[in-house]
């Protein structure tokens, strides 16, 4: 609707101004002629209504010129028409680019709410990973703990293992000396030389029974070793587990790397998606630290339990061995004594010999 004082009359004005100056009566130029006032509509009225006036008042002595302002009011009208109707057009355009970009913008934020709930899940992820290293680290700690005392025990056996080196070195002087006092002494009494015998088997039986005491703390600590040895296999498939998470971390995250260049708005999540790799990278790198160097000492305790079985291995078979040379010797005692019952003669003898 024209404002209040927009008549027909100003708009015939500013058409004849402007056909004078030579230029095209449009509604626009017209609208800026009266001073960008009243509706397009009203304006595109009142030059038809001109037009009209314009072709029922000609003077019959000017046909040419009327036919031909009739043309151009025609082309006039025409021109409007189809400026309308481009506009109108370009209007349409506009809404549904404007209609698409507000789509787009809808699966770009669409995009970025997955995208940050897929950062969401990285960073669960991420600490629930953190808090199976630190759990490891525990076990490993109580792993540690258990190795030195085992070591502890271990070097309280050997100890007492040289003990009984010793006391049998002590047994085995002592069964020299005796026997040396049998050849020295054999006119002893039956009597003393059955107690020395009685000693002796007494002394027997107690090795025999600090033997039997070793051979089961051997086996015990068998069965310990064989825990452990259970216990580092389970740290080792926990590690790959962890080292499998990691991977996985790590796919997701260039998945997340990926979209995020896709989408411009979201440079900023990238960037603080890259210091988070970054960090998740640098965690990673001390978890693989750390599992090599749980390998390395998992590899030096097994080398460590190899050799303390090989010399556990040595020391039974060393056991064995005297225990072989205590049976040995009994039978030649009780020889040893039999030539005591004989006759003086056969005495002199062995005392010449």
């Amino acid at each position: 609707m024209a404002r209040a004082g927009l008549y027909k009359t100003e708009v015939q004005q500013a058409r004849d101004s402007l056909i004078a100056q030579g230029k095209h009566p449009s509604v626009d130029a017209i609208r800026v002629a009266v001073g960008n006032t009243g509706s397009k509509s009203t304006i595109h009225r009142y030059l038809k209504e001109l037009e009209a006036d314009a072709s029922m008042a000609a003077p019959s002595g000017a046909v040419i010129s009327d036919a031909l302002r009739t043309l151009v009011a025609q082309l006039s009208a025409r021109l409007v028409d189809e400026a309308d109707t481009r506009i109108a057009e370009a209007k349409t355009q506009f809404e549904a680019a404007a209609q698409k970009t507000a789509e787009a913008l809808a699966n770009q934020e669409c995009e970025g709410r997955a995208l940050s709930d897929r950062l969401q899940r990285t960073e669960t992820t991420l600490q629930e990973t953190t808090r199976l290293h630190q759990d490891a680290l525990g076990q490993l700690q109580d792993r540690s703990t258990e190795v030195r005392t085992l070591e502890e025990r271990v070097t309280g056996l050997e100890t007492r293992l040289a003990e009984q080196a010793a006391h049998s070195q002590s047994l085995e002087q002592k069964h020299s000396q005796a026997r040396e006092a049998l050849e020295h002494f054999r006119q002893s009494s039956k009597e003393q030389r059955d107690a020395e015998s009685r000693r002796h088997e007494h002394q027997v039986q107690g090795l025999q029974v600090e033997l039997r005491q070793a051979n089961d703390t051997i086996t015990s600590k068998n069965h310990e070793l064989l825990q452990l040895n259970r216990d580092n296999a389970r740290l080792t498939e926990l590690q790959g587990q962890t080292e499998s998470t990691l991977r996985t971390l790590r796919r997701e995250h260039e998945q997340v790397s990926k979209v995020a260049k896709e989408v411009p708005d979201l440079k900023r999540q990238n960037e603080t998606l890259g210091q988070q790799r970054v960090q998740a990278t640098n965690e990673r790198d001390q978890l693989l630290v750390q599992a090599a160097q749980s390998a390395a000492e998992l590899a030096a305790e097994r080398q460590a339990r190899h050799v303390e079985v090989e010399e556990q291995t040595r020391r039974e078979a060393r056991l064995q061995a005297i225990e072989e040379l205590l049976t040995q010797l009994k039978p030649e005692d009780r020889a040893a004594e039999e030539p005591t019952l004989s006759t003086p003669s056969n005495v002199a003898k062995k005392r010449v010999s």
